[in-house]
């Protein structure tokens, strides 16, 4: 029977600093092979700078940002990097919830998840 490790302060640091080092490269991979696509694709393509265009429509939401990167198209790829990017530091906010709360530390907990719920207000209900 497998002995379970006992939660400390060094191994929630150590869990952490493993998925924020996961993330950002993970994140910074999938941003490469978007860019290699997007710029196989359109790298011949002359800039014009007159003009300002944003995003397209289908790249303001999560769903168009995954339906593009399903589809192999480069921008669709780099959004979705980007995402990943953004979703580290609140997967680790989410993962310190747990960390606290296998060291039954119930007032870091109530701090933390107070910070979970800010930061996911602000990147799905504010505008």
């Amino acid at each position: 029977m497998p002995v379970m490790e006992k939660w400390t302060d060094q191994r929630v640091e150590d869990i952490v600093a493993h998925l924020l080092r996961t993330g950002v490269l993970l994140s910074a991979a999938v941003v490469l092979c978007g860019a290699v696509i997007y710029l196989a694709r359109h790298g011949h393509e002359l800039a014009d700078y007159r003009m300002f265009r944003g995003e397209p429509t289908d790249l303001r939401s999560i769903s168009g940002i995954i339906g593009n990167a399903v589809g192999l198209r480069g921008r669709g790829i780099i959004q979705l990097g980007l995402l990943l990017l953004i979703a580290t530091p609140v997967a680790r906010v989410a993962f310190a919830v747990f960390g606290f709360a296998a060291e039954h530390d119930r007032m870091y907990v109530v701090f933390t998840l107070i910070v979970l719920a800010v930061l996911l207000y602000s990147l799905t209900l504010s505008s």
